[in-house]
């Protein structure tokens, strides 16, 4: 499945390079549009990162979460500094499908893991953004890739199995943003080795090649960003190439 992502700055549409606010390239102040168009081609779910939200979470864009989410038919899964259970249940019922948590599930296993039992795996997606050493040890990084934990991505997974896990979206830190392709062995590893996890890959999409090289990766979502923004191709686009492989 193809997830066509936007990031919102104070109602704009953004992009960060490597995560960096002081690096950020402007789309403009429609993104409605943007998600209308985006469904219209076929998009079966959507992505939303709150980065106003995620840098000061009193300034969480809820009014405009509300109209984005009641302005598309179809689920829509939204992250941003998840850090209590208010913003978890305040993001519930403007209408998101899905909740996105990072940091917070590397800090605060114990409250997350409630969460999971409170609202149910199928509302929950852990945001996994790994930095690869030189051994192959894929260390977690946290507040928003300033610092790396010192758990490793299989370390907490495991955490969260007992917990219902089941969706888990994983970002390779060094390809986000750069346009140059997926981690596919990343993506492979770790899909045969937890089957039941819905894999969403993230970060580096620039081509319709780099989507087709992930058909066979074990993945069941494709975030793309940037690609979308710069119209390096169209979401129709890529839906057809990820069905067709």
């Amino acid at each position: 499945m193809i997830i066509p992502a936007l990031d919102l700055i104070d109602g704009n549409v953004v992009r960060l390079h490597q995560g960096d606010y002081d690096q950020k390239r402007d789309y403009g102040n429609h993104p409605l549009a943007r998600l209308q168009d985006y469904q219209q081609q076929g998009a079966e779910v959507l992505h939303l990162v709150d980065l106003t939200g995620a840098k000061d979470p009193s300034a969480r864009q809820i009014p405009l979460l509300k109209t984005l989410i009641s302005g598309v038919n179809v689920p829509v899964q939204i992250g941003g500094g998840i850090r209590t259970e208010q913003d978890v249940a305040a993001l519930l019922d403007a209408g998101a499908s899905r909740i996105v948590i990072g940091s917070t599930a590397v800090r605060e296993p114990s409250q997350v893991q409630s969460w999971f039992t409170r609202y149910g795996a199928e509302a929950l997606v852990l945001a996994l953004d790994v930095r690869i050493d030189k051994e192959g040890n894929k260390f977690v990084a946290i507040s928003g890739w300033q610092e790396d934990s010192a758990i490793t991505l299989e370390q907490l997974i495991e955490q969260y199995l007992p917990f219902g896990l089941k969706h888990v979206l994983c970002t390779d830190i060094s390809r986000d943003g750069t346009l140059k392709g997926s981690n596919v062995e990343l993506y492979k590893e770790v899909s045969q080795r937890y089957p039941h996890i819905a894999f969403q890959a993230s970060g580096g999409i620039g081509s319709l090649d780099d989507i087709a090289d992930l058909r066979d990766s074990g993945v069941q979502g494709v975030i793309v960003g940037r690609a979308l923004l710069d119209e390096k191709f169209s979401v129709k686009e890529a839906i057809s190439c990820w069905q067709n492989g």
